[in-house]
């Protein structure tokens, strides 16, 4: 292989936001010879020749995976269970399957079940996205400067573990390795938590009866816009996270509970100094993102 390459084929299941965003960034900086997608619709793979962002399509996925040193799951969470199955015959020795979803316990759990011992299984997860979904979503750049989080098992190969932690290297990310779930809290604190407020929030604007639709859009503020980009997000994602990440969601949701009672009761007795501690300590967090690059 080239300097520059890193893989012989890689097979992209699932061409939406990520995965067409990936394979913009493999074919734009030369990281692999070949890039298969496969999706479950003709359309979408006639998308994506349309666009030209991958070398070949497949609409079978053991087709897709047949001779890729290089399998990414860049589908729902809930597929993850099906595409084992359909895959785990069909792997070539010392593949690579990993995964871009933002629950990695059951990652492990479910495919390391299925695959066979002559494979390795590198989960990951690019923190990146926007509200945005399909092929023609996608952009080389999405990747920039964002963290990817690796959750390899203990007795997963090194060497696979490198391939894959240097392919999100040159995609412009800064990468850690995590116990998987640890991860799964976290990320029930910094993503999947804001995300279900977020849909609860707009939801209930949508269904207050005395202010009306038009204008909850007419004088949406700029808190509220945020949220409505938020709940904006697929919603077949969302609903396999925190069906897959429950533990840790509910434990964070019950939290956040405990801690909008405090923030009643203080408004309720007109507590401000209360209020103005938690106002300064959370503002000091927002800025800390800032300074990290990360806003």
């Amino acid at each position: 292989m080239a300097d520059d390459v890193l893989f012989e084929r890689v097979a992209l299941i699932g061409i939406g936001l990520i995965g067409s965003s990936l394979a913009r960034l493999i074919k734009r900086d030369g990281l692999a010879g070949h890039i298969v997608a496969n999706a479950r619709s003709q359309a979408t793979l006639d998308k994506v020749v349309e666009l030209g962002i991958a070398d070949s399509v497949a609409i079978n996925v053991a087709d897709a995976v047949a001779g890729a040193d290089l399998v990414i799951i860049c589908s729902p969470l809930g597929t993850y269970p099906a595409i084992g199955a359909a895959i785990k015959d069909h792997l070539a020795d010392g593949a690579i399957v990993s995964d871009v979803g933002s629950v990695k316990a059951m990652v492990l759990r479910e495919l390391g079940a299925v695959l066979p011992s002559h494979v390795h299984l590198v989960p990951a997860h690019p923190v990146a996205g926007t509200e945005h979904s399909g092929p023609e979503a996608g952009f080389a750049d999405l990747f920039d400067g964002h963290w990817c989080i690796l959750t390899p098992g203990p007795d997963t190969d090194a060497t696979a573990v490198y391939r894959v932690k240097e392919l999100w290297r040159r995609a412009g990310m800064k990468v850690d390795l995590m116990d998987a779930e640890h991860h799964d809290l976290v990320l029930a604190v910094t993503s999947h938590l804001p995300h279900l407020i977020a849909y609860n929030i707009v939801g209930t604007a949508d269904d207050l009866e005395t202010v009306t639709k038009s204008e909850v859009i007419k004088y949406a503020a700029g808190g509220f816009r945020d949220f409505t980009r938020i709940a904006a997000s697929d919603p077949v994602m969302w609903r396999d996270v925190f069906l897959n990440n429950r533990e840790a969601v509910l434990e964070m949701l019950g939290r956040f509970t405990e801690d909008l009672t405090a923030l009643q009761r203080a408004i309720r007795w007109s507590d401000g100094d209360a209020l103005h501690e938690m106002f300064t300590r959370t503002r000091a967090i927002r800025r800390g993102i800032i300074e990290a690059g990360q806003a």
